[in-house]
């Protein structure tokens, strides 16, 4: 199987809105990217959990806090300010989780074959302003994360349907954050459910699913045969847990120099 095609140029609809410096809504079937100025300011996908739920599945922002922050601002597109300015989280809280939501939602929004594209000029989003993006940033991350999951595990199907848990494991090491995802994987919920009951990013918990999958860890009911080249599952999961604190800081590290790129 081939790997995915690398999509690191802008679209050609996307790379006229960047010149033209477009104000409004890119929508797909996907998902939607919001632009200010040509710059990608939010993104939105039914495939993704908000940043609603990652503000407050993760605890760091109580329910009612954040519906507070809807009714007053919501209506003005400045919820995000709002949050900050009535002391319920940082400026940096907030474009860390902003980021985060805004990177989720936009690998699945510029995934290929995901429908016509329109644009709706002038449409803005609630949240309001945090942290603009550059589009080429975003779709080259797009394509890095696509990239990512084929090389972990290349059968997307997987992403998509109901998971189970594999009966006997043999006792291949999981790290803390797979396990919480196993015990979810219930042969109803897919990756995307549970990654909005976990409160977290759900390319994060895709990464988890082709690792546990390529392991024999988690099956669907369209499960691949396995891969011939795909390390025995304890290497694979020791390989997994050595790699999960790198992983983190380079997205960090990404994080902190795209918001130091637009300073």
């Amino acid at each position: 199987m081939a790997p995915p095609t690398d999509e690191r140029q802008l679209s050609p609809m996307l790379s006229r809105l960047v010149a033209e410096r477009a104000t409004g809504a890119l929508l797909r079937d996907s998902g939607t990217l919001y632009l200010v100025d040509g710059q990608v300011v939010h993104a939105e996908s039914p495939a993704a959990p908000g940043i609603d739920v990652l503000l407050t599945v993760s605890g760091r922002l109580r329910p009612e806090g954040w519906q507070w922050a809807i009714d007053q601002a919501g209506a003005r597109g400045a919820v995000g300010r709002f949050l900050v300015d009535s002391g319920q989280v940082t400026g940096g809280e907030l474009e860390l989780c902003h980021l985060g939501a805004l990177f989720d939602a936009a690998f699945f929004t510029l995934s290929p074959g995901s429908g016509p594209t329109r644009f709706r000029y002038g449409v803005a989003h609630w949240i309001g302003p945090v942290r603009p993006v550059p589009a080429c940033s975003v779709a080259r991350e797009a394509a890095r994360r696509r990239e990512l999951l084929f090389r972990l595990w290349p059968h997307p199907e997987v992403d998509t349907a109901p998971v189970v848990t594999t009966p006997g494991l043999g006792g291949a090491p999981v790290t803390a954050r797979q396990r919480a995802l196993l015990a979810l994987a219930d042969g109803v919920r897919t990756p995307q459910d549970i990654a909005r009951l976990l409160g977290r990013p759900a390319f994060h918990t895709l990464v988890d699913v082709r690792r546990l999958a390529a392991c024999g860890a988690i099956e669907t009911s369209l499960a691949a045969p396995p891969r011939q080249d795909v390390p025995p599952p304890v290497a694979l999961a020791l390989a997994s847990t050595e790699a999960e604190s790198v992983a983190d800081v380079a997205l960090l590290r990404r994080l902190r120099d795209g918001l130091e790129a637009t300073l």
